[in-house]
């Protein structure tokens, strides 16, 4: 069986990698068109470079026929997921759970405080030399509903819990009990959506769960409602959000959009109520010394012959 492994940092940059595998660095490049390292035909374990786009992570998929296995290095594996139907079968595709709770956690708790206490508009104050007051929700007796209750959503309670909220309600796919309480399943959400002042939507892009807040999801929002994305772009239809801060009902911290990057004249940089920050939740000082551990940790299983951590689905070479 062939034992590269290619990885988008360094080799002698992760401690604890088990001897075997050929290890060879391969991130794409800053323009995308970095040269193979080695024959993608002899690459075991592809990671997949992180912060790249989609066209630049997916090249070398297509000659990889020997793959095993594929790791991502974010929390969604909505990239790779596009790129099935290049994967032979059995290939184990794995996300970086672990990696990214911290910094998406904190942004997530940022932008929910930045949006209530309407520290933006202090920012424009400030660049206009303007002293400018004012009354502004708190967090604090807030009732927040969670909309994606993995690990990332778990970890943004947990730094919710400080903070006085009066209530947090979880969302998951199928209903569950958790150490905070129990997880609703996706079915209760038109039930939910009406009592809560805050919504974070941290689910993975799925088939189900695109345009997940659409715009009979915004509708059933109640008046003056936060709704903050740190998922993906699509799982917000965006034009039904801008008619709701258009028309002033509710309010948006985005991390995410869609399209994304946004481009420049899309009507979303100028609604108003929306704060947008540039697809930031990861990549923090928490991000490298995570993805280190976990690429030690996930090779040495791979090396070893122990089963995989994180293992979100086995491809049937079918691209389904």
């Amino acid at each position: 069986m062939s034992a590269d492994v290619w990885l988008p940092i360094p080799p002698e940059e992760i401690e604890g990698l088990p001897e075997g595998p050929r290890y060879l660095f391969w991130d794409g490049g800053e323009d995308g068109t970095q040269p193979f390292p080695g024959d993608p035909a002899d690459c075991a374990v592809y990671v997949v470079p992180y912060m790249k786009r989609g066209p630049v992570k997916a090249r070398p998929l297509p000659r990889m026929r020997a793959l095993r296995v594929v790791q991502t290095l974010t929390a969604g594996v909505d990239d790779v997921l596009a790129h099935l139907s290049d994967l032979p079968p059995g290939v184990q595709v794995c996300n970086a759970r672990g990696v990214h709770e911290a910094s998406t956690a904190e942004l997530a708790l940022t932008l929910v405080l930045a949006s209530l206490r309407g520290v933006p508009g202090f920012v424009r104050a400030q660049q206009q030399e303007h002293w400018q007051g004012g009354f502004h929700p708190a967090l604090a007796d807030r009732s927040v509903l969670i909309v994606g209750y993995g690990a990332i959503g778990s970890a943004i309670e947990d730094r919710l819990a400080p903070f006085e909220v009066a209530r947090v309600a979880r969302v998951a796919r199928s209903a569950r009990t958790s150490a905070r309480g129990p997880v609703h399943p996706l079915t209760d959400l038109p039930g939910l959506l009406p009592h809560a002042d805050v919504v974070v939507l941290s689910t993975p892009l799925t088939q189900d769960t695109r345009h997940l807040a659409d715009a009979a999801f915004l509708a059933r929002m109640k008046d003056g409602a936060l709704l903050v994305n740190v998922a993906r772009g699509p799982v917000v239809d965006t034009e039904a959000l801008l008619a709701e801060l258009k028309g002033g009902r509710l309010t948006a911290a985005l991390d995410v959009t869609d399209p994304e990057p946004l481009p420049p004249g899309h009507p979303l940089w100028h609604a108003p109520g929306v704060l947008i920050s540039p697809h930031v939740g990861g990549p923090t000082s928490a991000y490298l010394p995570r993805a280190k551990r976990l690429l030690a940790a996930q090779l040495r299983r791979y090396a070893h012959g122990e089963p995989l951590a994180h293992v979100v689905l086995t491809t049937d070479g079918t691209g389904a």
